[in-house]
Parts: C-alpha cells; sequence; structure tokens
C-alpha cells in the first residue's frame, strides 16, 4: 500500500440483522453500509454526502472498527484493523479519532472539561497525571478556548464551545485520522463557519487526514478534497471537490447539487425533483438502487447493477448513462 495512504476502505460491508418470532430467528438484513471503497491520504478531508438513512454514519464507525464489519477490509497505516487482536487495536486507538454529531450527549456532564479532555492521555498511558493539565490546557488554547475553562463542566458552555471541547478531546492524542460526524449540523450557522476553520487550521498545522461526513453540501465545498456521495449504503460517485462540483455526471449527485442554495438571486438554478420514497436498506431495489427514482433509468438498470468504475481525473462513479 503506498505510504501516502492513511485509510483505504475495499469493498466494506456492514448488515444488520432483523429478528423476529419467539426465537428471534434472522429474517433478514438491513443493508446499511453495502460494498464501500475509497482512499484517503495523508492531511487530505474526504467528504461523504448523501440523504438521511444512506450509511454514512455508520460506514464512518466501521472504519474505526466501532462496529464489526459483515465483509470487506479496512486498512489503517497499512495494517489490517479488522486482523487485530484486542490488545493491538487498543494501541492503534489512539491514531485514530472521533468528532461526533450532538456536542450535548457526546460529553459527560458529570465530568470537568479537563478531565473529559485528559482521560484519554491516562487510559493510554501516554503521560503522567502530572503532565496532563498543562497538555489538556495547550490543547484547549489551540481550539479556541481558555485553560481556565478546564474547572467548568459541559452544561456551562454553548453549543459552539462544546464541539470544540470535542474537538480537543480528539486531537490530544495527536491522531493520524479523524472521522468528523457531522460535526457541526448542530450549530448556528454563524459558529459553523468558526469551526470549521478552526478545523481546517488545525489539519494544517498537524498533518492528520478527515474523513468528513456532511448533508450539507456548501460546507463540504468548503473544507474537502475529495467527495464521495452515498445511496442506500453504496457510493455512486466520488472525485475531486472541484470536479464533482462542476461536472456531476451520476443524476443522483445531479439532484442533489441542484438543491444548493446560490447566493446569487439573479442566477436560476434548475432545481430537480426526485419522485417517490426512498426505498428500504433492508429491502433494495434489484440493479442500481436509485433506479426507482431516476428520470433517466432504463430496463437495464433495473436488471444489472452498474460498476463502480474510473471514468478519468480520479472520476469514479456507478451508472449505465455515463
Amino acid at each position: 500500500m503506498n505510504d501516502d495512504v492513511v485509510v483505504k476502505v475495499e469493498n466494506l460491508k456492514k448488515y444488520f440483522p432483523i429478528k423476529a418470532g419467539v426465537l428471534s430467528k434472522v429474517v433478514g438484513n438491513v443493508k446499511a453500509v453495502d460494498g464501500v471503497s475509497f482512499e484517503i491520504k495523508r492531511g487530505e478531508t474526504l467528504g461523504l454526502v448523501g440523504e438521511s438513512g444512506c450509511g454514512k454514519s455508520t460506514t464512518g464507525r466501521a472504519i474505526l472498527r466501532l462496529f464489526e464489519k459483515t465483509e470487506g477490509n479496512v486498512y489503517f497505516e497499512g495494517k489490517d484493523l479488522f486482523a487485530l487482536n484486542k490488545k493491538e487495536l487498543r494501541s492503534m486507538r489512539p491514531k485514530m479519532q472521533m468528532i461526533f454529531q450532538d456536542p450535548y450527549s457526546s460529553l459527560n456532564p458529570r465530568l470537568s472539561v479537563g478531565e473529559l479532555v485528559g482521560e484519554a492521555l491516562l487510559s493510554h498511558g501516554l503521560c503522567s497525571k502530572e503532565e496532563v493539565s498543562e497538555k489538556v490546557a495547550q490543547t484547549l488554547t489551540r481550539c479556541g478556548l481558555a485553560p481556565y475553562h478546564m474547572k467548568r463542566y459541559p452544561h456551562e458552555f454553548s453549543g459552539g464551545q462544546r464541539q470544540r471541547i470535542g474537538i480537543a478531546r480528539a486531537l490530544i492524542l495527536n491522531p493520524s485520522f479523524i472521522v468528523a460526524d457531522e460535526p457541526v449540523s448542530a450549530l448556528d450557522v454563524s459558529i459553523q463557519s468558526q469551526v470549521i476553520n478552526l478545523m481546517m487550521e488545525l489539519q494544517q498545522e498537524m498533518g492528520f487526514s478527515y474523513l468528513f461526513i456532511s448533508h450539507d453540501l456548501s460546507v463540504v465545498k468548503h473544507i474537502c478534497h475529495k467527495v464521495g456521495v452515498m445511496y442506500l449504503g453504496s457510493l455512486v460517485e466520488l472525485a475531486p471537490k472541484d470536479e464533482l462540483y462542476d461536472n456531476p455526471l451520476h443524476p443522483y449527485t445531479k439532484a442533489l447539487l441542484s438543491a444548493v442554495p446560490v447566493p446569487d438571486p439573479t442566477i436560476k438554478r434548475d432545481r430537480i425533483i426526485l419522485k417517490g420514497d426512498i426505498p428500504s436498506p433492508a429491502n433494495p431495489p434489484s440493479g442500481c438502487k436509485f433506479h426507482t427514482r431516476c428520470p433517466y433509468a432504463t430496463e437495464r438498470c433495473a436488471k444489472e447493477n452498474p460498476e463502480y468504475r474510473n471514468v478519468g481525473n480520479d472520476h469514479f462513479v456507478a451508472c449505465h448513462i455515463v
């Protein structure tokens, strides 16, 4: 594997069993993640976008092995994550961190900020108790907070400040990869830009990689280097940011981009309205999963699953009509 690649995902699948009856017999599976493949290079941000329930967050958690896989492989810095035993995985944990979506529920209200941010250092034995306070103070300052905030509790902070605490908690372990699961969706718009700019500054300073999960395409365009579009557990398109926004190929990507507000009122954009509801991931359509809502669908789309292929300029797409 290329030394420049931090995370490599190959055909990752995560199914959740559906159980019924007195004996809790498995009668089916919710195919939350269904054959996803991509790479993230050092210092790079990959954005994952798509409608709610498409499998973005499950993909992020499966990559960090917070969920066990159903199938496929995840390589982190050349090591097969799912082949590691508990001790080996624990030693890798500091390098892989997560920023959670909700800054309210992701912080323990019974712990002070100093304890919240510093407990991972002690848990992994990365420094002594005497050194923790100093490291926490440095990290909080780096994230736009003050050292005296260490003695306060989460309920004393605003939403934006809590998310900064969440970022500090991930950052203090000096990771090389961070999964950011919709880190600004619960924040006011004015605070969103501050947190996004902070995340970009920290990345430039420390050189780690992000998997940035979001449903806000304007935020993704600002922070990401590459963008992947998910639909019903599968990647339908993946390309460098400018290539994807300037030249979307998949009908689903075009529909998503048509919904992004344009700041200039004189520009009129043709809105693509998708018909029908999102199919159930427990019973996805045959062939191309998007064919039930696609305005260009043919008979082939209903029968044959399209190949996910490179069409040039590192632009991957899974569509028969492209």
